[in-house]
């Protein structure tokens, strides 16, 4: 499971003008904000923003400066993988260690739509478990050790929610990394990456 909600794309038209900046073609700019406040690129602005695109890393700079923010929920093992990911990108998380014992622990909490009745039956009592670890914490909280049994056996499956800022350098290389990858929530991901503001024109750009 993976939930991407509130998507900001930013800083389009100062990435544009700034591509433009080695051959002093500002005169040729001809984008401009619709009645939305979005930056729609012009004809001759999206030309150029292509070629750099494809030209390669060393030409298409300027996507570096195209901020992406989103806030993502997902499991655990996924943020494990995603982690590797960490030139160009800032997360701040909620908190494992200071809010787990702040709700009851449910099945939601956790990604299990791909569990089958058997896997299902040991998240359920793993999650009866770690119910019980949170009350003895709730009750009396000099006493540590029902916390380490929280921590120490949280499923890798727990969603997590970060606050997420990239670029679409960096999409680039997820998408390309991921679209292909075994994990169902990659592919959500990247059909995310698909859905942004010239997308199609400026990361899915590989042959």
């Amino acid at each position: 499971m993976i939930k991407l909600e509130r998507t900001s794309v930013m800083n389009l038209e100062n990435a544009i003008r700034g591509a433009r900046n080695p051959l002093n073609s500002w005169d040729r700019m001809d984008s401009s904000y619709d009645d939305e406040g979005n930056y729609i690129l012009g004809e001759n602005d999206l030309s150029l923003a292509q070629r750099l695109a494809t030209a390669g890393s060393d030409h298409r700079k300027f996507l570096r400066q195209i901020f992406v923010s989103v806030d993502i929920t997902a499991p655990l093992y996924w943020w494990k993988e995603f982690d590797t990911y960490k030139v160009g990108t800032v997360a701040n998380s909620t908190s494992t260690m200071h809010k787990i014992h702040s709700k009851p622990f449910e099945r939601a909490d956790f990604s299990c739509d791909r569990l089958d009745e058997g896997g299902l039956a040991m998240l359920d009592a793993t999650i009866d478990y770690l119910e019980e670890q949170r009350v003895r914490f709730c009750e009396d909280k000099t006493d540590r050790q029902p916390w380490h049994n929280m921590i120490q056996m949280l499923p890798s499956s727990y969603n997590q929610m970060r606050t997420v800022t990239m670029n679409y350098e960096n999409l680039i290389n997820m998408y390309y990394a991921r679209k292909t990858h075994k994990l169902a929530e990659w592919h959500a991901y990247c059909d995310w990456i698909a859905e942004l503001p010239y997308a199609k024109e400026l990361i899915i750009i590989k042959g």
